[in-house]
């Protein structure tokens, strides 16, 4: 019941090492970390970005070269759908990325996949890894010890601490996430917030139907299975688990604990 395989489904996830599928679905919070720092992470040129500076100009980032974008012609289509086109002397460029000026990265264990645009005002600490034609709005503020999957969105003056996106999930508007996971096709609501820490401090159990099952963390948010989807304005408070393709409606408040597969929260 509270196992992975139960909340995402994981036949196409790149990080099965992090995730397994028989694992308390939290354990690859306490893992994440360590998992991390075992990759490898590619050199980005100093000259073109400077350590927690914002950048001065759009650059393309191609076959793990970053280029000035003065040279490209760019397309700012919708990124998770593939609609990004960067050209080079009339010629496609398949799986170019873009950081664009005003965009800030401090740190030098950040992974950007192929596809991936990052807008003006984003700021990206290290350790994190961004997937695949993924979307990291103006504004956005990722942590550091984020793991961010493919054909995702992290939005607006959203705010992502110590996470895991799986593919496909969006964090689009004025949300934030502490210490949580969104599952497959996740999509959270303008301001839904995931709090990761309780008023009386303690390690954090998961109440579930017949008992109750600590967890070893102080700091969990919420865990969203495949499909889930939060109202705007939502709230989950720490450690809350939801079902697949589970709805909270908006402005609700979620209680903590484990809620079934298509829950309906209100």
């Amino acid at each position: 019941m509270l196992s992975a395989h139960s909340f995402f489904n994981l036949s196409s996830w790149e990080h099965s090492e992090l995730i397994r599928a028989e694992d308390h679905v939290w354990l690859a919070l306490k893992n994440l970390k360590s998992h991390l720092g075992m990759q490898h992470y590619p050199e980005l040129t100093p000259a073109l970005i400077q350590d927690g500076e914002p950048l001065r100009r759009t650059l393309v980032y191609y076959n793990g070269t970053l280029l000035e974008a003065r040279d490209f012609t760019i397309e700012y289509g919708d990124a998770t759908k593939g609609a990004m086109k960067i050209y080079h002397d009339g010629e496609l460029l398949i799986g170019a990325s873009v950081i664009m000026a005003g965009a800030v990265l401090a740190g030098n264990h950040i992974k950007i996949g192929k596809g991936v645009l990052i807008e003006p005002g984003a700021f990206i600490k290290s350790p994190t890894i961004i997937g695949d034609q993924t979307e990291v709005r103006h504004g956005a503020y990722i942590r550091g010890n984020c793991l961010i999957g493919r054909n995702c969105v992290v939005g607006h003056a959203t705010e992502v601490k110590h996470s895991i996106f799986l593919d496909g999930a969006k964090a689009g508007h004025f949300a934030y996430l502490g210490d949580s996971i969104l599952g497959n096709q996740v999509n959270l609501g303008a301001g839904t917030k995931l709090a990761n820490l309780r008023f009386i401090k303690g390690e954090i159990a998961i109440s579930t139907p017949g008992d109750q099952v600590k967890t070893g963390l102080r700091k969990l948010g919420a865990i969203l299975g495949d499909y889930v989807q939060t109202g705007c304005n939502s709230v989950t408070n720490p450690g809350t688990l939801l079902g697949k393709k589970s709805m909270v409606i908006p402005n609700t408040t979620v209680p903590s604990g484990y809620h079934v597969d298509n829950s309906l929260i209100r």
